[in-house]
Protein backbone atom coordinates (compact mmCIF):
# COMPACT_ATOMS: atom_id res chain seq x y z
CA UNK A 1 0.00 0.00 0.00
CA UNK A 2 1.22 3.59 -0.49
CA UNK A 3 2.87 5.85 1.76
CA UNK A 4 -0.13 7.89 1.56
CA UNK A 5 -2.54 4.63 3.49
CA UNK A 6 -2.75 4.90 7.02
CA UNK A 7 0.28 2.33 7.99
CA UNK A 8 -1.05 1.70 12.04
CA UNK A 9 -4.75 0.65 10.56
CA UNK A 10 -3.50 -1.78 8.06
CA UNK A 11 -0.86 -3.59 10.58
CA UNK A 12 -4.10 -3.82 12.79
CA UNK A 13 -6.25 -6.01 10.50
CA UNK A 14 -3.10 -8.10 10.62
CA UNK A 15 -2.73 -8.50 14.23
CA UNK A 16 -6.24 -9.54 14.09
CA UNK A 17 -7.69 -13.40 15.01
CA UNK A 18 -7.65 -15.05 11.25
CA UNK A 19 -11.41 -15.37 11.63
CA UNK A 20 -11.66 -11.25 11.87
CA UNK A 21 -9.33 -10.10 8.82
CA UNK A 22 -12.35 -9.88 6.29
CA UNK A 23 -15.18 -8.29 8.06
CA UNK A 24 -12.37 -5.82 9.58
CA UNK A 25 -10.94 -4.98 6.13
CA UNK A 26 -14.54 -4.72 4.66
CA UNK A 27 -15.07 -2.21 7.31
CA UNK A 28 -11.66 -0.01 7.01
CA UNK A 29 -12.75 0.47 3.05
CA UNK A 30 -16.15 1.60 3.41
CA UNK A 31 -14.41 3.72 6.12
CA UNK A 32 -11.91 5.12 3.77
CA UNK A 33 -14.40 5.57 1.39
CA UNK A 34 -16.59 7.74 3.87
CA UNK A 35 -13.53 9.89 4.43
CA UNK A 36 -13.05 10.29 0.61
CA UNK A 37 -9.35 8.17 0.30
CA UNK A 38 -10.97 6.19 -2.75
CA UNK A 39 -7.22 5.32 -3.88
CA UNK A 40 -6.70 3.67 -0.37
CA UNK A 41 -10.03 2.18 0.26
CA UNK A 42 -8.92 0.41 -3.00
CA UNK A 43 -5.79 -0.79 -1.96
CA UNK A 44 -7.23 -1.79 1.46
CA UNK A 45 -10.22 -3.77 -0.49
CA UNK A 46 -7.20 -5.75 -2.47
CA UNK A 47 -5.68 -7.05 0.80
CA UNK A 48 -6.34 -11.02 0.64
CA UNK A 49 -6.93 -12.77 3.59
CA UNK A 50 -3.58 -14.00 4.96
CA UNK A 51 -3.13 -18.04 4.65
CA UNK A 52 -2.98 -20.19 8.28
CA UNK A 53 0.89 -20.84 7.90
CA UNK A 54 1.26 -16.82 6.76
CA UNK A 55 -1.12 -15.22 9.56
CA UNK A 56 1.01 -17.10 12.41
CA UNK A 57 3.98 -15.83 11.07
CA UNK A 58 2.96 -12.58 11.39
CA UNK A 59 1.47 -13.25 14.83
CA UNK A 60 4.93 -14.07 15.68
CA UNK A 61 6.26 -11.05 14.45
CA UNK A 62 3.90 -8.45 16.29
CA UNK A 63 3.63 -10.80 19.38
CA UNK A 64 6.87 -12.33 19.90
CA UNK A 65 9.02 -9.78 18.67
CA UNK A 66 12.32 -11.00 20.68
CA UNK A 67 12.79 -14.84 19.06
CA UNK A 68 11.63 -13.57 15.59
CA UNK A 69 14.59 -10.73 15.47
CA UNK A 70 16.87 -12.85 16.67
CA UNK A 71 15.90 -15.46 13.88
CA UNK A 72 16.26 -12.12 11.44
CA UNK A 73 19.54 -11.64 12.93
CA UNK A 74 20.72 -14.77 12.61
CA UNK A 75 20.08 -15.02 8.99
CA UNK A 76 21.60 -11.46 8.49
CA UNK A 77 24.76 -13.41 9.85
CA UNK A 78 25.05 -16.15 7.58
CA UNK A 79 24.02 -14.27 4.92
CA UNK A 80 26.72 -11.70 5.35
CA UNK A 81 29.63 -14.51 6.41
CA UNK A 82 32.39 -14.48 4.41
CA UNK A 83 34.52 -17.85 3.83
CA UNK A 84 36.52 -18.89 6.60
CA UNK A 85 34.44 -16.64 9.33
CA UNK A 86 31.60 -19.13 9.23
CA UNK A 87 31.36 -20.80 12.50
CA UNK A 88 28.67 -23.11 13.74
CA UNK A 89 26.81 -20.27 16.26
CA UNK A 90 25.14 -18.49 13.71
CA UNK A 91 23.57 -21.90 12.49
CA UNK A 92 22.94 -22.55 16.45
CA UNK A 93 21.63 -19.86 16.56
CA UNK A 94 18.66 -19.70 13.62
CA UNK A 95 18.12 -23.15 14.83
CA UNK A 96 17.25 -22.71 18.12
CA UNK A 97 15.10 -19.08 16.91
CA UNK A 98 13.16 -21.25 14.22
CA UNK A 99 12.64 -24.23 17.25
CA UNK A 100 11.37 -21.71 19.44
CA UNK A 101 9.33 -19.86 17.04
CA UNK A 102 7.85 -23.08 15.62
CA UNK A 103 6.86 -24.17 18.97
CA UNK A 104 5.16 -21.11 19.60
CA UNK A 105 3.49 -21.36 16.35
CA UNK A 106 1.97 -24.03 17.67
CA UNK A 107 0.57 -22.87 20.30
CA UNK A 108 -0.56 -19.93 18.70
CA UNK A 109 -2.63 -21.99 16.29
CA UNK A 110 -4.29 -24.27 18.64
CA UNK A 111 -5.25 -21.00 21.11
CA UNK A 112 -6.94 -19.71 17.79
CA UNK A 113 -8.85 -23.08 17.73
CA UNK A 114 -6.47 -23.99 14.18
CA UNK A 115 -4.94 -27.51 13.84
CA UNK A 116 -1.44 -27.36 13.35
CA UNK A 117 -0.95 -30.31 11.36
CA UNK A 118 2.34 -31.02 9.85
CA UNK A 119 2.14 -29.80 6.22
CA UNK A 120 0.75 -26.71 8.33
CA UNK A 121 4.00 -26.59 10.51
CA UNK A 122 6.22 -27.26 7.59
CA UNK A 123 5.17 -24.50 5.49
CA UNK A 124 5.52 -21.83 8.69
CA UNK A 125 8.95 -23.00 9.14
CA UNK A 126 9.42 -22.47 5.24
CA UNK A 127 7.99 -18.80 5.95
CA UNK A 128 10.17 -18.40 8.85
CA UNK A 129 13.32 -19.68 6.50
CA UNK A 130 12.36 -17.30 4.05
CA UNK A 131 11.97 -14.31 6.16
CA UNK A 132 15.26 -15.53 7.72
CA UNK A 133 17.05 -15.66 4.22
CA UNK A 134 15.95 -12.35 3.12
CA UNK A 135 16.37 -10.54 6.37
CA UNK A 136 16.22 -6.82 5.90
CA UNK A 137 17.39 -6.82 2.56
CA UNK A 138 15.25 -3.91 0.47
CA UNK A 139 12.90 -5.60 -1.31
CA UNK A 140 12.39 -7.78 1.72
CA UNK A 141 9.11 -9.32 2.42
CA UNK A 142 7.53 -7.11 4.62
CA UNK A 143 7.32 -9.36 8.01
CA UNK A 144 4.09 -8.88 9.70
CA UNK A 145 1.71 -8.47 6.38
CA UNK A 146 1.79 -11.32 5.54
CA UNK A 147 -0.53 -13.25 3.67
CA UNK A 148 0.57 -16.14 1.57
CA UNK A 149 3.57 -18.79 2.47
CA UNK A 150 6.77 -17.73 1.43
CA UNK A 151 9.69 -20.07 0.08
CA UNK A 152 13.19 -19.47 1.05
CA UNK A 153 14.92 -17.62 -2.34
CA UNK A 154 18.17 -18.80 -4.27
CA UNK A 155 20.96 -17.53 -4.67
CA UNK A 156 20.07 -15.17 -7.32
CA UNK A 157 17.37 -13.66 -5.62
CA UNK A 158 19.02 -13.16 -2.44
CA UNK A 159 22.03 -11.44 -4.64
CA UNK A 160 20.00 -8.96 -6.68
CA UNK A 161 18.79 -7.21 -3.43
CA UNK A 162 22.30 -6.65 -2.27
CA UNK A 163 24.32 -3.54 -2.71
CA UNK A 164 26.59 -3.93 -6.01
CA UNK A 165 30.03 -4.22 -3.32
CA UNK A 166 28.48 -6.93 -2.00
CA UNK A 167 26.99 -9.15 -4.99
CA UNK A 168 30.77 -10.52 -6.29
CA UNK A 169 31.50 -11.22 -2.91
CA UNK A 170 28.76 -13.47 -2.34
CA UNK A 171 28.92 -14.89 -5.45
CA UNK A 172 32.05 -15.54 -4.86
CA UNK A 173 31.86 -17.49 -1.57
CA UNK A 174 29.09 -19.55 -3.29
CA UNK A 175 31.09 -20.26 -5.74
CA UNK A 176 33.90 -21.79 -2.89
CA UNK A 177 31.64 -23.29 -1.24
CA UNK A 178 29.46 -25.10 -3.85
CA UNK A 179 30.43 -28.04 -6.11
CA UNK A 180 29.05 -28.89 -9.36
CA UNK A 181 25.40 -29.83 -9.45
CA UNK A 182 24.73 -32.73 -7.05
CA UNK A 183 24.28 -36.35 -8.30
CA UNK A 184 20.43 -36.73 -7.87
CA UNK A 185 21.24 -39.38 -4.96
CA UNK A 186 22.62 -36.53 -3.09
CA UNK A 187 20.39 -34.27 -3.70
CA UNK A 188 17.81 -36.89 -2.00
CA UNK A 189 19.96 -37.62 1.21
CA UNK A 190 19.74 -34.00 1.17
CA UNK A 191 16.28 -33.35 0.83
CA UNK A 192 15.87 -36.31 3.64
CA UNK A 193 17.77 -34.47 6.11
CA UNK A 194 16.16 -31.42 5.56
CA UNK A 195 12.80 -32.94 6.00
CA UNK A 196 14.18 -35.33 9.15
CA UNK A 197 15.13 -32.11 10.52
CA UNK A 198 12.41 -30.52 10.50
CA UNK A 199 10.13 -34.06 11.52
CA UNK A 200 12.72 -33.48 14.91
CA UNK A 201 11.52 -29.87 14.95
CA UNK A 202 7.85 -30.56 14.80
CA UNK A 203 8.73 -33.41 17.39
CA UNK A 204 10.50 -31.21 19.86
CA UNK A 205 7.16 -28.76 19.12
CA UNK A 206 5.12 -31.40 20.31
CA UNK A 207 6.99 -32.18 22.95
CA UNK A 208 7.46 -28.76 24.72
CA UNK A 209 3.37 -28.68 24.04
CA UNK A 210 2.98 -31.81 26.36
CA UNK A 211 5.53 -30.50 28.47
CA UNK A 212 3.24 -27.02 28.95
CA UNK A 213 0.08 -29.43 28.91
CA UNK A 214 1.01 -31.59 31.77
CA UNK A 215 2.40 -28.31 33.56
CA UNK A 216 -1.04 -26.58 33.03
CA UNK A 217 -2.70 -30.01 34.26
CA UNK A 218 -0.73 -30.72 37.12
CA UNK A 219 -1.12 -26.52 38.13
CA UNK A 220 -5.33 -27.04 37.54
CA UNK A 221 -5.53 -30.29 39.83
CA UNK A 222 -3.38 -28.15 42.63
CA UNK A 223 -5.36 -25.29 42.13
CA UNK A 224 -8.64 -27.59 42.14
CA UNK A 225 -7.62 -29.50 45.60
CA UNK A 226 -6.74 -25.91 46.96
CA UNK A 227 -10.09 -24.99 46.21
CA UNK A 228 -12.01 -28.16 47.22
CA UNK A 229 -10.28 -27.75 50.67
CA UNK A 230 -11.36 -24.16 51.15
CA UNK A 231 -14.43 -25.08 50.41
CA UNK A 232 -14.59 -27.98 52.64
CA UNK A 233 -13.22 -25.40 55.76
CA UNK A 234 -15.65 -22.75 54.48
CA UNK A 235 -18.23 -25.14 54.95
CA UNK A 236 -16.81 -26.42 58.58
CA UNK A 237 -16.69 -22.77 59.50
CA UNK A 238 -20.76 -22.33 57.87
CA UNK A 239 -21.74 -25.27 60.30
CA UNK A 240 -20.03 -23.63 63.12
CA UNK A 241 -21.61 -20.27 62.74
CA UNK A 242 -25.02 -21.44 62.16
CA UNK A 243 -24.70 -23.68 65.35
CA UNK A 244 -23.57 -19.79 67.23
CA UNK A 245 -26.56 -18.12 65.71
CA UNK A 246 -28.76 -20.82 66.67
CA UNK A 247 -27.43 -20.73 70.76
CA UNK A 248 -27.97 -16.60 69.96
CA UNK A 249 -31.02 -16.68 69.32
CA UNK A 250 -31.86 -19.59 71.82
CA UNK A 251 -30.17 -16.94 74.57
CA UNK A 252 -32.18 -13.80 72.70
CA UNK A 253 -35.63 -15.72 73.27
CA UNK A 254 -34.71 -16.02 77.17
CA UNK A 255 -33.88 -12.60 77.40
CA UNK A 256 -36.96 -11.96 75.16
CA UNK A 257 -38.58 -13.75 78.25
CA UNK A 258 -37.20 -12.25 81.14
CA UNK A 259 -37.14 -8.62 79.93
CA UNK A 260 -41.06 -9.26 79.34
CA UNK A 261 -41.51 -10.78 82.71
CA UNK A 262 -39.49 -7.78 84.11
CA UNK A 263 -41.83 -5.22 82.51
CA UNK A 264 -44.46 -6.89 83.64
CA UNK A 265 -43.08 -6.62 87.59
CA UNK A 266 -42.32 -3.01 86.83
CA UNK A 267 -46.26 -2.73 85.67
CA UNK A 268 -47.26 -4.14 88.81
CA UNK A 269 -44.90 -2.46 91.03
CA UNK A 270 -45.91 0.99 89.89
CA UNK A 271 -49.35 0.38 90.20
CA UNK A 272 -49.10 -0.79 93.71
CA UNK A 273 -46.74 2.16 94.31
CA UNK A 274 -49.58 4.37 92.70
CA UNK A 275 -52.22 2.76 94.86
CA UNK A 276 -49.88 3.22 98.22
CA UNK A 277 -49.57 6.29 96.87
CA UNK A 278 -53.53 7.42 97.12
CA UNK A 279 -54.00 4.86 100.08
CA UNK A 280 -51.03 7.77 101.96
CA UNK A 281 -52.97 11.24 100.49
CA UNK A 282 -56.64 9.44 101.59
CA UNK A 283 -54.97 8.93 104.91
CA UNK A 284 -53.44 12.66 105.62
CA UNK A 285 -57.06 13.94 104.57
CA UNK A 286 -58.45 11.81 107.02
CA UNK A 287 -55.79 12.69 110.05
CA UNK A 288 -57.02 16.77 108.65
CA UNK A 289 -60.02 16.06 109.29
CA UNK A 290 -59.45 13.98 112.99
CA UNK A 291 -57.66 17.10 113.86
CA UNK A 292 -60.60 19.74 112.88
CA UNK A 293 -62.87 17.99 115.05
CA UNK A 294 -60.73 17.72 117.81
CA UNK A 295 -60.21 21.18 117.82
CA UNK A 296 -63.95 21.72 117.31
CA UNK A 297 -64.41 19.19 120.56
CA UNK A 298 -61.72 21.27 122.88
CA UNK A 299 -62.99 24.59 121.82
CA UNK A 300 -66.59 23.81 123.01
CA UNK A 301 -65.24 22.47 126.14
CA UNK A 302 -63.90 25.57 127.62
Amino acid sequence: MSASSAPDDLDALFKLPLAEFTPARNALVAQLKKSGRQTEASEAKALPKPSASAWVVNQLYWRHREPFDRLIKSGEQLRRTRGAQLTGDAVTARREALAELTRIAADILRDGSHNATRDLMRRVMSTLEALSSYGSLPGAPVAGRLTDDLEPPGFEAVAGLLPTGEKQGARNQIQMRLRPAEPAAKQAATSARRDEEQRKNLIATAKASVRDAERSLSAARKEAERAAAKAENTAERAKEVEGERAKIEKQLARVSLDAKAAQAGASQAAAHANEMTRAIQSAERALELARQRLQQVAGNES
